[in-house]
């Protein structure tokens, strides 16, 4: 009988045990971590994107980290000829923002311009993202007292900048120049940039007495606009177009962005500077 007792309460002691080993405590939401506090992956987005959007798009990407900060906007920025071919030769990116639908086309498949076959650009995100214009800017105090693009051709006018043919903006200078009947007559004065900050920084130093730049530029480097091209003399609209990058590791990142730059807030900084909303 003495046996049995020792062994009951044996019993009883290993079962209270196990059911003390399968108690949890029960947490209310309030005890739970907040979502906010729990750090999230942090994402590197490759933005490239014209010369031109130097300034903006720096501003845009602060406001942008602001809210989503695990993301890291990088840009890069470089004439929009450069920039596509270094997409096309394999360069890390999820965004191209071009000064001209060019650029944009020829990476695009089933576009006429696109004469290589090349396939990087997802077509259903692609939007017209602002619009720019060709001026005519000069250096502090004017000293070739230029005034109007036929200027371009007097004799005090010595050096005169302009981007290269691979540039969008020089694209449109040739275009300009050559509607107005002097693309031929100014060529022994013109130095060509590899982009349009280049040209820019020229007439700023006044190492040229004149140059051809968008309006954004030379409101950004402070520059005195003495012409600005019209319709007849640029038939080509300045739009620039942006898509999200077939090659984007971050597709839904990217075009999160992209369409951060519709906010009302990313609107006021791009006209602010002179872009116009398409």
């Amino acid at each position: 009988m003495k046996l049995k007792h020792i062994f009951l309460i044996f019993f009883c002691l290993t079962l209270a045990a196990c059911q003390s080993s399968t108690i949890t405590t029960e947490v209310s939401p309030g005890d739970l971590v907040d979502d906010q506090s729990v750090s999230e992956e942090q994402v590197d987005l490759y933005v490239f994107a014209a010369a031109s959007m130097t300034e903006t798009m720096t501003e845009i990407a602060e406001l942008y980290k602001a809210q989503n900060p695990n993301v890291n906007v990088i840009f890069t920025f470089d004439s929009s000829g450069t920039l596509k071919t270094q997409i096309q030769e394999g360069a890390v990116a999820d965004i191209f923002i071009s000064a001209a639908q060019k650029q944009m086309n020829q990476l695009e498949v089933g576009n006429e311009a696109n004469t290589e076959g090349l396939d990087f650009v997802k077509s259903e995100t692609r939007i017209n993202l602002v619009e720019n214009k060709v001026v005519l800017v000069v250096p502090a105090r004017n000293p070739a007292g230029v005034s109007v693009f036929a200027d371009m051709t007097k004799e005090d006018v010595k050096k005169i900048a302009l981007g290269n043919q691979d540039v969008p903006v020089g694209q449109y200078s040739e275009e300009l120049l050559k509607n107005l009947g002097i693309w031929e007559e100014i060529q022994p004065k013109i130095t060509f940039g590899s982009n349009v900050k280049e040209v820019t920084t020229w007439v700023s130093s006044g190492s040229v007495d004149c140059g051809i730049v968008y309006s954004t530029d030379a409101f950004s480097a402070g520059l005195e606009v003495v012409d600005t091209a019209t319709n007849e003399l640029i038939k080509t609209p300045i739009i620039y177009p942006a898509a999200v990058l077939k090659t984007s590791s971050h597709p839904e990142i990217a075009l999160d962005f992209l369409s951060f730059l519709h906010s009302d807030e990313a609107k006021t900084i791009l006209q602010k500077v002179g872009f116009a909303i398409p």
